[in-house]
């Protein structure tokens, strides 16, 4: 059903990441599908990494490490943005594109308030594509 699955991660939050990072994986054993891991970085220093080189190998690490065992190597992509924050939205929907998935599978946080005024990234990314999105709750 699903061939490629796309996967947004932030080296600088892996530990919020683990119970969507295991359904993608799940999920691509059970389709065989490619699964994607995109992160998204600046070109300032920062906890994770010295320059957007530094963080693709370490993206790139990371999959290599997170592979799940159906036969597909996964894919890493990194996009570069001055400002990550803002820009999340639009550059995970490109990466939709660019990677050719048919399903996201993102890490969400709890509902607040704010929400009502701020939508969550997942919302956004799932009401601005056509492809299916499966938010994972901490």
């Amino acid at each position: 059903m699903y061939q490629s699955i796309m996967v947004p991660v932030d080296l600088a939050h892996l530990d919020a990441l683990e119970k969507p990072l295991t359904v993608a994986a799940d999920m691509a054993r059970h389709y065989n599908a490619q699964l994607n891991y995109v992160g998204v970085t600046t070109s300032q220093p920062s906890s994770v990494a010295r320059t957007p080189e530094e963080y693709e190998q370490k993206l790139k690490a990371f999959a290599k490490e997170h592979a799940p065992d159906n036969g597909h190597l996964p894919a890493a992509r990194v996009y570069n943005s001055h400002d990550p924050v803002a820009d999340l939205d639009d550059i995970l929907l490109k990466a939709i594109d660019d990677v050719g998935a048919d399903l996201v599978v993102m890490g969400t946080h709890l509902p607040h308030h704010i929400d009502a005024v701020m939508p969550a990234n997942g919302s956004k990314v799932a009401s601005h594509s056509n492809v299916s999105v499966f938010l994972v709750r901490p």
